[in-house]
């Protein structure tokens, strides 16, 4: 079944999470510090080395090659004034808060928790990658991984920051249940170079979102969604001029 490894993804979040919220009084503020700072560091690392990856060609003399050099900063510059014109942090921020209004027992901070792990969990390669593989051939090997990936770091995030974690899992099941829905409908124009283009600028997303946990800025990677999805409408664009030419 097409989208088994999204169901699997946010029932590991969930999971994770509570059990996160179960065990937070029994961690010391300090210890939940530390642990936020060597996830932010971590989460720096991963965006980092998935975006080397993407960037870098190995040459058939075993050099190293850079692409897509004029992409990133295409994307990034159009992906922000896009989601800077339809406010996408500002209108995360408000979901966040509004579901805390419902839920008032919940502890203060519950946006921060939802915004945070909804952009972790979504803005990663894998999710992208991961989500559109399912699309297009079935295969859910990289979801499996990242569920279980997720799974531990909501444990983490449950309890440092919050219940708002667990409602992330609902962002990921929309997010990647969108993408493979996607991916399914255009199966026959993604290619190989574009997933690798829209990987890239997941991995520079995500290491903006461990500079903001481990508060060394703060970045609206929200309004830089867009960016990840400029890539594919740039292919698609040259091969609509290419077919009217």
């Amino acid at each position: 079944m097409i989208g088994r490894g999204t169901i699997i993804n946010a029932m590991a979040i969930i999971i994770g999470a509570t059990g996160g919220l179960l065990i937070k009084n029994g961690i010391p503020e300090r210890v939940k510090h530390t642990i936020m700072q060597g996830i932010g560091l971590a989460v720096v690392m991963l965006g980092l080395s998935g975006a080397l990856q993407e960037i870098f060609l190995v040459t058939a003399a075993g050099g190293l090659e850079r692409r897509f050099t004029l992409l990133i900063i295409f994307s990034l510059v159009g992906g922000g004034c896009i989601g800077a014109g339809l406010r996408i942090e500002e209108y995360l921020e408000h979901l966040g808060q509004r579901i805390e209004q419902k839920f008032t027992r919940l502890e203060g901070g519950f946006a921060r928790g939802f915004i945070t792990a909804s952009l972790i969990y979504c803005v990663g390669a894998m999710a992208v990658v991961g989500a559109f593989e399912d699309g297009l051939t079935g295969k859910i090997e990289i979801l499996l991984s990242k569920s279980l990936l997720d799974g531990v770091s909501a444990v983490v995030f449950g309890a440092s920051l919050g219940p708002g974690v667990v409602f992330s899992a609902g962002t990921v099941l929309l997010y990647q249940g969108l993408l493979t829905l996607l991916a399914g409908l255009l199966k026959t124009v993604i290619t190989a170079e574009v997933l690798s283009q829209m990987s890239l600028i997941g991995g520079i997303l995500i290491m903006s979102i461990g500079f903001n946990i481990l508060e060394i800025t703060k970045i609206k990677v929200g309004n830089l969604l867009p960016a990840i999805f400029l890539p594919l409408l740039f292919d698609l664009g040259q091969k609509c001029w290419a077919f009217l030419a």
